[in-house]
């Protein structure tokens, strides 16, 4: 098999484009090539009046060592699709329990059930079937439940989001999860577009499926259980307290996978007391801002925006500000809507989601300010306890217009500081409907004076962008975990042997591909420690 980069498609390419074009550059006949399999499909936009995709391939050949001999060096390499390590098989004196059902604590419940471990995978929340029912209810009634909601419950956060599977980290292991969600439902497309994602429709059904694996393989999957304590004996794990069914309940384990999620604050209250050592970690918040989608593809695409072969377009952007903290755009999601992210009673943020389609009118993202330890005086439950200080004030902003309804403001207004909200070409997508509030006195000064100064920033990189029809909701509060669980370089806990802290809401990554691949990564170095040695 042989590798080819860089090759430089039109939009309305075919197969048939493809294959001549890989011909003319392997210099062969037809009846050589056996087979090509897709590695990576971007779109080039860089020059708007000739924009293309850009394709690596694989590509099996008849005689390929006699080609790749009489070809330029660069044009073509040998390839071969990574293969994950075969997993040992491991033996427990008590059963290993994942907390968490999230990308973390799926991926690794899955892979100890793969290595023929019955692991015990606790989740707080609602499977994803009922769990969808208690979204409906809070975006159609503004009734929370605060044990199944769009943070709680199976799936974890990302479940009802975009489904966005990019990722900055560059392990192996991506393959192996990209792979995973395929086998199990997801559009085979996320193993070779640039920036994959799964939609919240179908995301639904890849993580039931999942589920169904771990039963299958003999593991146990425990809904509405919620962890309440560990029990140690000295510095090593004995086992876990639970609350199911209004009772409090103990499982025997010496092996616990911590992947609780980034807004679990009362499980980290909890471990706090109970001496897990922690730290404040760098995370930001800010806003949710929507235009249209025509404005965003034009800007990306130019005069073909509205090419078939070309989707919703999303962007990407950071600016340095004067003050050094940065504002950055982040969970862009094109085509989707704005949605009540709350997990709390009396407290109110936001995210934003979209179908596998991305057909909505509206493209919407994440405009946020980094705050860091210097903020919280380095304090894990000082930043805490700002961030439900923050979601406490925009409930009360929002309260007059009903239940859960949020503060709303156009981009000018705000940039003015002026609280105004006229609502005319961007029609808000927010669920349970917003109301004008002045979201700079929502956040400290410095941080509204920190977005204002980045937003100004961005309609120099795309036109429009601070149009005054353009529409801010706050607040988003939850980007990512402001906590992180110490952990040793085996990924267990710094003092507390058999506590393994992992994914997003132990401080170990930033969305659906980091958390499923430090789910796996954890998952993996247990087996290898409790592998039978071999001979």
């Amino acid at each position: 098999m042989l590798r080819l980069d860089s090759l430089s498609l039109p939009l309305d390419f075919t197969p048939e484009t493809l294959n001549a074009l890989i011909l003319r550059k392997l210099k062969c006949a037809p009846e050589q090539l056996k087979s090509v399999v897709p590695l990576k499909k971007a779109v080039d936009a860089r020059d708007k009046a000739d924009v293309h995709f850009v394709l690596s391939v694989a590509v099996t050949l008849k005689d390929e060592a006699k080609v790749l001999a009489r070809l330029k060096p660069g044009v073509a390499a040998p390839f071969t699709f990574p293969k994950a390590p075969t997993l040992p098989k491991a033996r427990f004196e008590h059963p290993p329990v994942v907390v968490g059902a999230g990308p973390a604590g799926l991926f690794a419940a899955l892979t100890l059930a793969r290595a023929g471990v019955q692991p015990i995978l606790i989740e707080r929340g609602k499977p994803v079937e009922e769990r969808t029912k208690s979204v409906q209810m809070m975006q159609e009634q503004g009734i929370l439940d605060p044990e199944s909601n769009v943070q709680f419950g199976e799936g974890g956060a990302g479940a009802f989001s975009d489904g966005k599977l990019t990722t900055g980290t560059k392990s192996p292991l991506i393959r192996t999860v990209l792979q995973t969600f395929v086998d199990h439902g997801a559009p085979e497309d996320i193993l070779y577009i640039a920036k994959p994602h799964v939609g919240t429709d179908l995301l639904k059904g890849v993580v039931r499926s999942m589920r169904q694996e771990i039963i299958q393989l003999g593991g146990q999957v425990r809904f509405d259980t919620r962890l309440t304590g560990l029990m140690m004996r000295g510095e090593s794990m004995e086992g876990i307290t639970v609350l199911c069914g209004g009772e409090t309940q103990q499982i025997r384990t010496d092996t616990v996978i911590l992947a609780i999620g980034h807004s679990a604050r009362d499980t980290m209250q909890t471990l706090f007391r109970q001496g897990v050592r922690m730290e404040q970690k760098p995370f930001a918040m800010g806003v949710r801002i929507e235009h249209p989608q025509a404005l965003i593809s034009q800007s990306q695409y130019g005069k073909c925006w509205m090419h078939p072969a070309l989707k919703a377009a999303d962007y990407k952007l950071a600016v340095h500000t004067p003050d050094g903290r940065g504002t950055y755009t982040f969970c862009m999601c094109p085509g989707g809507e704005v949605i009540a992210a709350a997990s709390q009673p009396d407290g109110l943020c936001v995210n934003g989601m979209s179908y596998h389609a991305r057909s909505g009118k509206n493209a919407n993202a994440a405009v946020v300010v980094s705050v860091g330890g210097a903020d919280f005086a380095n304090d894990p439950r000082q930043a805490i306890a700002f961030q439900r200080e923050l979601e406490a004030r925009a409930y009360a902003a929002g309260r007059p217009g009903g239940e859960y309804a949020a503060p709303a403001e156009n981009i000018q207004s705000f940039l003015e500081g002026r609280g105004r909200l006229n609502i005319g070409r961007v029609q808000p997508t927010y669920d349970r409907g917003v109301g004008p509030a002045d979201l700079g006195a929502l956040l400290p000064g410095e941080l509204a004076d920190t977005l204002r100064a980045g937003l100004r920033a961005y309609e120099r990189k795309i036109a429009g962008y601070t149009a005054p029809e353009a529409i801010l909701t706050g607040l988003e509060t939850r980007t990512s975990s402001p906590v992180r669980l110490k952990r040793e370089e085996n990924f267990e806990c710094a003092q507390l042997a058999g506590l393994y802290p992992c994914g997003e809401g132990a401080g170990y990554a930033g969305g659906i591909m980091s958390a499923a691949v430090d789910g796996l990564r954890v998952a993996r170095a247990i087996i290898s420690r409790y592998a039978p040695a071999e001979g």
